[in-house]
């Protein structure tokens, strides 16, 4: 007996990964904007994002998300009262059926949001480099990786596509009824501009070993110009400023319960852990344990998964 054998179509194939992020930003945080010949997508997991995409700028929230195709200028502005957590998933794909998703944006089903979850839980176990931080730019993948998690990867992203394309075909696209007006160019006038790039430079590497010297060559500032720009703006010192975002962040996470002390010193680059207790110690006036005892009622109480990651389904 002869069999006829069919070949099943691939409507959307992915070549290949870039970067995937899940950040956890600060509720003033801000990014310029960058450009790049690779698809981007970017899901709002908690609080409220201004996205620029384009000529467009768009108010996101949770549960929302947007796509960047190839060399469009994007930049994102958090807004509102909560801290934005974002996932930003980079990649290269050669099929036609991508383009469904040029200027698009949407809200996504629960359906979606646990393709998305999935995406994510499956990186953690294959990647050896951190999620969390803007400046990797190259993955690495695990040498004890579970077997077929690459692949995995690439499966459950396109899954992901193909389900949005079926349930969003005929339904509004956010960026008609989400928009707002361009972010405006005046904040980065004078030293308000200038504190905000420097800020948001600090953000972007909160989590390394900065000094005021790697902050002068990148931004092209004088070390006198930077130190009278934080005296005079924010009345303290420009690594004062840093340090007391690092002890922001460690206060974040000692709130989750994501790590030990241990690792946190690592997590933001401290020396040791008794060079990170002194450090909290003097900025907070309790040590990081003394800290963690003070609001372990609060936070069992009042922590929700979704309030960390990615919203279960129900």
């Amino acid at each position: 007996m002869t069999y006829i054998r069919t070949h099943l179509k691939r409507e959307i194939v992915i070549d290949s990964i870039i970067t995937i992020h899940y950040f956890e930003y600060m509720k003033d945080f801000v990014f310029h904007g960058e450009s790049h010949d690779f698809w981007e997508m970017l899901y709002v997991d908690k609080g409220s994002v201004l996205v620029r995409s384009g000529e467009d700028t768009v108010r996101l929230e949770a549960g929302d998300i947007i796509f960047h195709q190839p060399c469009e200028f994007h930049a994102i502005r958090s807004v509102g009262s909560s801290s934005p957590n974002l996932v930003a998933i980079s990649f290269t794909t050669q099929s036609p059926a991508i383009d469904f998703f040029r200027k698009k944006s949407c809200t996504l089903t629960m359906e979606e949001r646990t393709l998305i979850s999935h995406v994510i839980s499956t990186a953690r176990e294959t990647l050896s480099t951190p999620m969390h931080l803007p400046s990797v730019e190259q993955i690495q993948l695990r040498a004890d990786a579970p077997f077929g998690s690459e692949q995995l990867i690439l499966l459950y992203l396109e899954l992901f596509l193909i389900t949005l394309q079926r349930n969003h075909n005929n339904r509004e696209n956010l960026t008609d009824s989400k928009s707002v007006a361009p972010l405006s160019d005046t904040n980065d006038a004078g030293k308000s501009g200038r504190i905000n790039e420097v800020i948001e430079y600090m953000q972007f590497h909160i989590c390394e070993p900065l000094t005021i010297s790697k902050i002068c060559d990148a931004l092209s500032i004088s070390r006198s110009a930077l130190q009278s720009l934080f005296h005079s703006e924010k009345n303290c010192g420009v690594m004062e400023y840093f340090n007391d975002l690092k002890i922001q962040r460690a206060r974040d996470i000692i709130r989750d319960g994501s790590m030990n002390f241990t690792e946190i010193a690592y997590f933001l680059s401290y020396s040791s852990l008794q060079y990170f207790s002194k450090q909290f110690k003097n900025a907070t006036g309790m040590s990081p344990s003394e800290y963690a005892s003070s609001v372990k009622g609060i936070s069992n109480s009042l922590k929700r998964p979704e309030d960390y990651g990615i919203t279960p389904p129900r």
